[in-house]
């Protein structure tokens, strides 16, 4: 059951970098993720939190493309995407020191008006850019927004994440954060 989970929320995070179908993924298509959400907050990437977006989404890739790219051909495709996720993130150790700045600068992106609180507007607009259905967003945000208060912070956001791409729990409010799987 876990191993079912685990794919099938990898294979929606293949998705979101995949947006043409390719079945293949290669740097560019996960630094146009990122363009995305860098567009839909209207930042430049060579702001200091356009900076650190791209440079943690260049980790991410480096850190992929280490993992499993034994043919060189720097293109990754969903099977290999799993394999490489799990390896380096989930069983690996290398989700603190490569995922999480980058899941940080998402988070800290989303948080517009720099109050440390992410709103149902800020967060619509970053899984807009991941491709989430506009209905499922509100849910999602609430599924999210355990305490009710009406936002996310940046650590619930981060650790939404964590839960998302590590756990294997099939309760898990992480597992919300892009919708209903």
């Amino acid at each position: 059951m876990a191993i079912d989970l685990r794919n099938h929320k990898l294979d929606r995070a293949f998705d979101h970098i995949d947006v043409g179908g390719r079945g293949e993924i290669e740097r560019g298509d996960l630094l146009g993720l990122g363009a995305r959400i860098l567009v839909g907050f209207g930042e430049s990437p060579t702001s200091m939190t356009g900076t650190r977006l791209v440079d943690g989404f260049d980790g991410i890739w480096a850190a992929l493309v280490g993992e499993l790219d034994r043919d060189a051909d720097t293109r990754i495709s969903r099977e290999e995407f799993r394999r490489g996720m799990t390896s380096a993130f989930v069983e690996g150790g290398q989700f603190e020191p490569v995922f999480f700045p980058a899941t940080r600068a998402v988070a800290e992106l989303c948080d517009a008006d720099g109050d440390g609180r992410i709103g149902p507007s800020e967060f619509r607009t970053m899984l807009s850019a991941f491709g989430t259905a506009y209905d499922d967003v509100d849910e999602a945000f609430d599924r999210l927004d355990r305490e009710g208060c009406g936002s996310l912070s940046v650590s619930d956001l981060v650790d939404a994440a964590r839960q998302y791409y590590t756990g294997d729990d099939p309760h898990s409010a992480g597992n919300w954060l892009f919708g209903p799987l």
